[in-house]
């Protein structure tokens, strides 16, 4: 992979990640007044704030956001098409977008699970990042924990939705260009 193809890449990936998560928030109801949300709501909020307008919610699903992350991946393969000369199709490239937003979220997923593995070992005591971590992933943890409670005080559901997030996303690689 080529510097260029390296950088563009990265930084389309950034942004569609906090993009992504502001959708994760949204639909976890996570704290919206902690420092860490307020980023993120800052970081996207002037280009949602428009796209609300024309693009109305879906009882409280933000479509306007999931929009945006789909335009953001298809952004990316666009650019990196016209870059490296690539043929354009519309239809390939919305269904790479859609399955890249996929990734990046199970990407996402990922990051989020082993910074609150980190933070349960290290932190001192509550602080914001760490009970917001909480809010976003106890969603997927929690069935896993009726499937396999904690053994002698280790949790091992945060290992199994990590392993289980890994065969995900070797399945899509076979079908992502610029993986």
């Amino acid at each position: 992979m080529s510097a260029s193809v390296f950088l563009i890449t990265t930084l389309f990936n950034l942004y569609l990640m906090v993009v992504l998560l502001r959708l994760w928030l949204q639909m976890a109801r996570a704290d919206f007044y902690n420092p860490f949300s307020q980023f993120v709501v800052k970081a996207t909020h002037p280009i949602v704030a428009p796209m609300r307008r024309i693009i109305p919610s879906i009882g409280t699903f933000d479509v306007a956001t999931l929009v945006l992350a789909i335009l953001v991946a298809v952004a990316k393969y666009l650019v990196l098409n016209l870059l490296f000369g690539g043929n354009i199709n519309p239809i390939g490239l919305v269904v790479i977008a859609l399955l890249d937003v996929l990734k990046e979220f199970l990407t996402l997923v990922f990051w989020v699970l082993i910074l609150r593995a980190v933070l349960s070992w290290v932190s001192q005591g509550r602080n914001p990042i760490e009970y917001v971590m909480q809010q976003l992933t106890e969603p997927f943890l929690a069935p896993i924990r009726r499937i396999i409670p904690p053994i002698g005080g280790l949790d091992l559901s945060v290992l199994i939705a990590i392993i289980a997030l890994q065969a995900l996303q070797l399945v899509l690689r076979d079908y992502l260009p610029f993986y």
